[in-house]
């Protein structure tokens, strides 16, 4: 179970985006490659690479490794800018993107929980971070507020209680949310939330 060694940062992006979706990778150990998985793959090709640079005063550090204690968390962060700030520097973390703007917060609890790993092990405050999206090409802002950094904790907690049960949540279909998972045809949310097992869905495809 991932949480013996702690929880991936990127495990909360999946549960708010689907806890199903979640459970399949982190539990069961499931992924299939897509279209748009394959080019999240290339936009990170080069911040999955250890390196640091300094350009005009800001230090970036890319594929930075995490963690935070309290939480159990664990990750690696695409990249992360020290700018100067009076006699030291502030760190600001920035995750890579390859679409655009989601109408859920996934994204953004994903980012601050880079920012609590960073001041869990930097000492300091990060109070905001941005979030580059390839296909607008543009950053936004998040800022890390009171009401996103409990939001935060509380997927933290939901991840860790549904890991420690070792059970995958039922199939619910929404057409918009799983025609667009890469984990669709492992799920097979339509023919699940009929109440079929996956037995069941498995000799039919055999048979056919």
């Amino acid at each position: 179970m991932e949480d013996d060694d702690g929880i991936p940062i990127s495990a909360l992006q999946h549960y708010v985006y689907c806890p199903r979706q979640c459970a399949l990778i982190h539990l069961e150990r499931a992924w299939a490659e897509s279209r748009e998985t394959a080019e999240g793959r290339l936009l990170h090709a080069r911040t999955d690479q250890p390196m640091a640079e300094r350009r005009r005063g800001v230090r970036t550090v890319t594929a930075m490794p995490l963690s935070h204690r309290g939480l159990r968390l664990v990750g690696v962060a695409d990249a992360v800018e020290f700018h100067r700030e009076g006699g030291g520097e502030r760190a600001f973390p920035v995750e890579y993107k390859r679409g655009q703007p989601k109408p859920h917060r996934a994204d953004e609890i994903q980012l601050c929980a880079q920012a609590l790993c960073l001041e869990d092990m930097l000492g300091t405050d990060v109070p905001a971070g941005a979030l580059f999206y390839g296909k607008t090409r543009r950053r936004k802002e998040v800022v890390f507020d009171a009401a996103l950094r409990a939001l935060t904790e509380e997927t933290v907690r939901d991840v860790q209680t549904m890991l420690a049960s070792g059970r995958t949540p039922h199939a619910t279909y929404e057409s918009k949310r799983c025609d667009a998972c890469s984990l669709i045809d492992l799920c097979q949310p339509r023919w699940l939330a009929q109440g079929e097992s996956v037995d069941a869905w498995l000799r039919t495809q055999l048979e056919g």
